[in-house]
């Protein structure tokens, strides 16, 4: 491990002049701000290592390989605002986070044609300077304290500088590709060049088969995930009585309990909600006798996430209709598991659950053509009710690896280690002519997190029921 350097003045010129501060914030007369600089005690913390140091080192090292010659600039990025003078919560760029552990804003990771990597950073707020007790964005008093370079560098294995020290990386004449639409400052300093898409690229190839360490980041989200489901349930008597916010409200609880975040903003959609495929919303009531869409993943405190969707009889059963129509959805989700294993296309998993809703919308004499005929890539009239994709690459960001080759994802084959949802659906919308009146705002999904495995695949989010009768006899054991 490299020593990191500590002996450099914990200030920055890239720090504003003046504190981030506000209209409304009281002055500072010159006594108090010189008070406040004195009498205050400093230590140093012995925070453990974190464990994904030894993996991103080489992670590090394989992407210095891929460029052999160049330096490699991947910021973590800043803060984004919200309204006004309110940001949201800090969540730091996933490729930043993936080679390098830190979740610190404003981070610039530096990977040298040599290999060697550094991480400039804005540690904790000096003393000697306002910030830490007037600046709302930075200021220690304000939002907390920062780790400082020390703690960084021993935690994360990397060797850390101050983040004022950048400017001289960022001007120099060694060939330079930078991971853009991080850090709106770097893009400005740093010319953009030809090769940044290609880094971006290699950055999200090299995350598509995940090691053992990621999977049991992926299973802890899942797991995290079911019990929010969990959650929800057992409140169904508040979710009668405030409706979808009430749902959205309880998984969010838990989510921030036991991980980091949400992984996205939670899909809940009561009714004809369910058939808005990013219904967000979650503004709507909660109706005896329809059903409910859940589309919620916990993201876990290392940045890994779930995506799990399930949908729920609102009465606890369902009815002969709804209970076909979820059969039909359950069917073509396990014949779209089944179609997931290593050297199978990516697009197995969706071909096998399409074939499955095709033939079932035939046999609801829906199709205008016959179900192989709706199935030729030239026609498709069946994803008038199934709309999306059955698969996406899960992993850090719920849309995982998305600046990949087209040729390698989604067009490529499954390899092990990659992780993917399989989430089909049949979606009757309220105003659709074509379906009968009893089908009208009717929305099915069902959506479980696979890893590929040596023989087959795995079902990481399968704690939580899928078939009618078991989610009925879940239910049953959880309802108020």
């Amino acid at each position: 491990m490299t020593e990191p350097q500590t002996d450099a003045p914990e200030t920055s010129t890239r720090q504003p002049e003046t504190p981030h501060t506000e209209s409304h914030d009281p002055a500072v007369p010159a006594a108090y701000a010189a008070f406040m600089r004195t009498g205050w005690g400093d230590r140093e913390l012995d925070l453990p290592p974190h464990p994904v140091a030894p993996l991103a080192a080489g992670r590090r090292k394989s992407l210095a390989e891929a460029f052999p010659g160049e330096r490699l600039i991947v910021p973590a990025g800043g803060y984004k605002v919200r309204s006004n003078d309110t940001d949201y919560r800090f969540r730091p760029d996933t490729a930043h986070a993936w080679l390098s552990g830190n979740q610190t804003s404003d981070a610039v990771l530096v990977v040298e044609p040599s290999g060697e990597a550094v991480l400039y950073a804005r540690p904790r707020s000096s003393r000697e300077t306002d910030e830490f007790f007037r600046d709302r964005q930075y200021g220690e008093l304000w939002a907390g304290r920062r780790p400082s370079l020390h703690e960084m560098g021993s935690s994360l294995g990397v060797e850390v500088r101050h983040l004022s020290e950048l400017d001289a990386v960022l001007v120099g004449g060694t060939p330079t590709r930078v991971l853009r639409g991080v850090d709106a400052r770097v893009d400005s300093v740093v010319a953009p060049a030809s090769g940044d898409d290609e880094l971006a690229q290699v950055l999200s190839e090299m995350r598509l088969v995940k090691d053992a360490w990621e999977i049991g980041e992926l299973q802890e989200a899942c797991d995290i995930t079911a019990l929010g489901f969990t959650d929800a349930v057992r409140e169904w008597d508040r979710v009668l009585e405030f409706g979808e916010r009430w749902l959205e409200g309880t998984f969010f609880r838990r989510a921030r309990a036991m991980g980091n975040d949400l992984g996205y903003d939670s899909i809940v959609g009561g009714g004809a909600h369910a058939t808005t495929l990013h219904w967000i919303e979650n503004s709507g009531p909660i109706v005896p006798g329809e059903l409910v869409l859940l589309d919620m993943g916990v993201e876990g405190r290392n940045l890994y996430t779930a995506d799990v969707t399930r949908t729920l009889p609102v009465s606890g059963r369902f009815t002969p209709l709804q209970r076909d129509l979820y059969t039909l959805v359950f069917t073509a989700q396990q014949a779209g598991i089944e179609a997931v294993k290593p050297g199978a296309r990516f697009l197995a998993a969706h071909d096998a659950a399409m074939s499955v809703l095709a033939h079932g919308l035939e046999d609801l004499g829906l199709l205008p053509v016959s179900a192989e005929e709706a199935l030729d890539p030239d026609s498709k009239v069946y994803a008038r009710w199934t709309l999306h994709g059955t698969s996406h690459m899960l992993g850090m960001d719920v849309h995982d690896c998305g600046r990949a080759s087209i040729d390698v994802y989604p067009r490529g084959d499954l390899a092990e280690g990659m992780v993917l949802t399989v989430e089909p659906g049949l979606y009757f919308q309220s105003d659709d002519l074509l379906v009968p009146e009893e089908l009208r705002g009717i929305g099915i999904r069902i959506e479980d997190d696979i890893v590929v495995t040596a023989d087959g695949s795995l079902n990481l989010s399968d704690s939580l029921p899928r078939s009618a009768d078991d989610v009925e006899d879940w239910m049953g054991t959880l309802l108020p």
